[in-house]
């Protein structure tokens, strides 16, 4: 195995042991990069003398005895909505060319202290919505990597970094995980700040993680859950241990429902036939559920909600120049403005209500398992792809995690997504991992980049 190989947990503990220095690390990722970018296309911002020179201080701290943070000397990709005090922070759209911030959002802060190397600033779709960026899928770069965490999911499956960050107001961390064939992780909504990361929607974005093993997410993850006062939707609490608690066998082996959601028939035939194999494979441990009627609602809550907010939050960008914003995001803005207040509040307030429904589902299961895109990354690049799977679970705020478990006709990945109550992160990371173990899958991403 290469240093670029290694998951982020095994990197973190040999950089702690002395086996690997960070250097080294850094080096034979960017050594990855430089072999596999021009294809990829992940990246938007990369200085590899400064990539150096972070891993060159983490190695000198350890030598000097000082005390190492549990993501020491690990380089981490960055979705360029973060603000970076030392690098751009340009959103994917021209209006924002150029942006120095000039200090650290909480999550890049958090990184730092815990000892990790900011590798550089991946690629997002234009202000973090639908208009793709230049980033292809790792897999077959004639398909989507998906979005808007595009560069950050398509990094971490071409072996470029181990973990990666990224956002989700709709489906941008679980679809092009799914597609690229990674482990993405979207927490509980206020569970990590968002004080410096481009603002879309306040009651749905999340800030997200990806790797490419459960692990991995929960290790980076528990770093960034602490209390920021900055995000009114956060409040104190201790921090979760997810990783412990994800590497914990669970009691009891857990037990699964199967929610289609009132998406299914959204779903390619591919994807059907292999949720029906996982749930034979599952047997007594699944039983399908059916929600009620009231779930139907929750795709059109999700979209008054966001798209009102968009037009809100994105209105000194559209003064300032709309010819320079995409036909896609201006249909959207422009109905975003037709919204009421009452539509908007009466969406809002939904949140809760879907959540004590769902609160019954989970006095049974340990957690949902449910496809998170419709099927395989899609031919183009013109697009991103739907995230209609993962639009009820980031309406209500809920942990989901997506296991790159299972391959579609043409060998693309296509994930399987974990979604549990909101809040109890740490349980879906362990049914998420007790899964991925279970089902024993080849590893998609090692297998379609190996080095030859």
């Amino acid at each position: 195995m290469t240093l670029h190989q290694m998951t982020a947990v095994q990197a973190a503990d040999a950089i702690r042991q002395g086996d690997i220095t960070s250097e080294q690390l850094v080096r034979s990722c960017l050594d990855r990069i430089g072999e596999f970018e021009e294809t990829v296309q992940a990246w938007t911002y990369l200085d590899p003398e400064y990539a150096l020179r972070q891993a060159k201080q983490a190695d000198l701290a350890r030598k000097s005895g000082f005390p190492l943070g549990p993501l020491h000397g690990v380089p981490v990709g960055i979705k360029d909505i973060f603000d970076t005090q030392d690098m751009p922070t340009e959103d994917g759209t021209v209006l924002h060319a150029g942006r120095q911030p000039t200090e650290d959002c909480t999550v890049v802060a958090l990184l730092r202290q815990a000892g990790a190397v900011i590798m550089g600033k991946t690629v997002t779709t234009e202000l973090a919505v639908y208009s793709p960026g230049k980033t292809k899928n790792p897999h077959n770069p004639e398909h989507t990597p998906g979005g808007s965490s595009s560069g950050s999911a398509a990094a971490v499956a071409s072996f470029m970094v181990p973990l990666a960050v990224g956002s989700q107001t709709n489906g941008s961390m679980i679809r092009p995980a799914s597609y690229c064939g990674v482990v993405g992780y979207k927490p509980s909504h206020g569970l990590v700040s968002r004080h410096g990361v481009l603002r879309q929607s306040p009651p749905l974005d999340t800030i997200g993680v990806f790797g490419r093993t459960v692990g991995d997410v929960a290790l980076i993850a528990q770093v960034l859950m602490a209390y920021d006062s900055n995000d009114k939707a956060m409040r104190p609490s201790a921090r979760p241990t997810l990783l412990e608690t994800a590497a914990a066998e669970p009691p009891v082996d857990p037990d699964f429902a199967f929610v289609k959601s009132p998406v299914w028939d959204q779903a390619d035939e591919d994807l059907r036939g292999a949720f029906e194999e996982l749930a034979e494979h599952l047997g007594e441990r699944v039983e399908e559920v059916t929600l009620s009627e009231t779930f139907d609602y929750a795709h059109g809550w999700q979209k008054t909600i966001m798209l009102a907010d968009l037009a809100k939050n994105f209105m000194v960008d559209e003064l300032k120049g709309r010819d320079k914003i995409s036909k896609v995001l201006c249909e959207m803005l422009d109905e975003g403005k037709e919204y009421k207040a009452v539509a908007y509040n009466e969406a809002v307030e939904h949140i809760d209500v879907l959540n004590n429904l769902l609160a019954e589902v989970f006095e049974k299961f340990n957690a949902i398992i449910t496809p998170a895109t419709t099927g395989e990354a899609p031919k183009g690049l013109d697009a991103t792809g739907s995230p209609t799977f993962c639009t009820l679970w980031t309406y209500c705020g809920m942990p989901a995690v997506t296991i790159p478990v299972m391959q579609g006709s043409n060998g693309l990945p296509v994930g399987v997504q974990i979604v549990g109550p909101k809040g109890d992160d740490a349980r879906v990371l362990q049914c998420a991992r007790w899964l991925m173990e279970s089902l024993a899958p080849e590893d998609l991403a090692e297998e379609n980049m190996a080095e030859e």
